[in-house]
């Protein structure tokens, strides 16, 4: 066998070895950072309910119907109630933001885009509810793979973010946070400072006279 055959046998040699540590050991996304890649990811669902209406608002009849359907849905904080009315009619506007008003929810201006068209002398009520939650949790796909590069585990933060997604009352809340409203009530944001300065120093009164003499 000459040289050049022996180099080539060589180099197929270590070729297939390559190959075969390779299947071993699958290359994949490695996270070497302490952030987790498992984040709560909100969808929202928009729930539809096409109402009569006339020139007065939302007859008695339309606006039981109204009140089952929230009832139906158990609207309740979170969800988000706006009005498809062509007409911008203030009287609905009313009726709606009195039933709301049962389930303690305000209705918002402007609504969604939602399938189909709203028939002339109908007036749409669009319910819009939020879900959070993580995707692919648990995820223990690299439970049989080494960790010799010391990265994160693909299952980091399933747990923490997990139980946030389900505890937070309005998951818009993870989008873009609460909003305040700007007032601020000076009677309760002082309350704290003025009972720490009224408060009576600890040794205003002496210290008390302690004898170790039996009476």
């Amino acid at each position: 066998m000459t040289l050049k055959m022996k180099r080539a046998a060589v180099t197929a040699i270590a070729l297939s070895l390559a190959t075969g540590l390779g299947a071993c050991s699958p290359v994949k996304n490695v996270n070497s950072s302490l952030y987790s890649e498992n984040q709560p990811v909100v969808e929202r669902n928009n729930f539809t309910l096409d109402l009569m209406a006339g020139g007065s608002g939302l007859t008695v009849p339309e606006q039981a119907r109204l009140a089952d359907w929230f009832e139906t849905l158990d609207v309740g904080y979170g969800d988000r109630i706006s009005i498809d009315d062509p007409l911008s009619s203030a009287a609905v506007r009313e009726d709606v933001a009195a039933v709301a008003s049962r389930f303690g929810l305000l209705v918002e201006q402007g609504a969604p885009v939602t399938v189909g068209f709203v028939d002339p002398g109908n007036v749409r009520v669009v319910v819009t509810r939020s879900m959070a939650s993580v995707p692919n949790c648990p995820n223990w796909s690299d439970q049989a793979m080494g960790n010799l590069g010391n990265n994160t585990s693909p299952n980091f933060g399933c747990a923490v973010n997990s139980n946030l997604a389900a505890m937070v009352a309005n998951p818009e809340h993870l989008l873009e946070g609460a909003e305040g409203t700007g007032d601020t009530i000076v009677m309760s944001s002082t309350k704290a400072i003025a009972t720490y300065r009224e408060a009576q120093p600890t040794g205003a009164e002496g210290l008390p006279e302690i004898s170790s003499e039996g009476n």
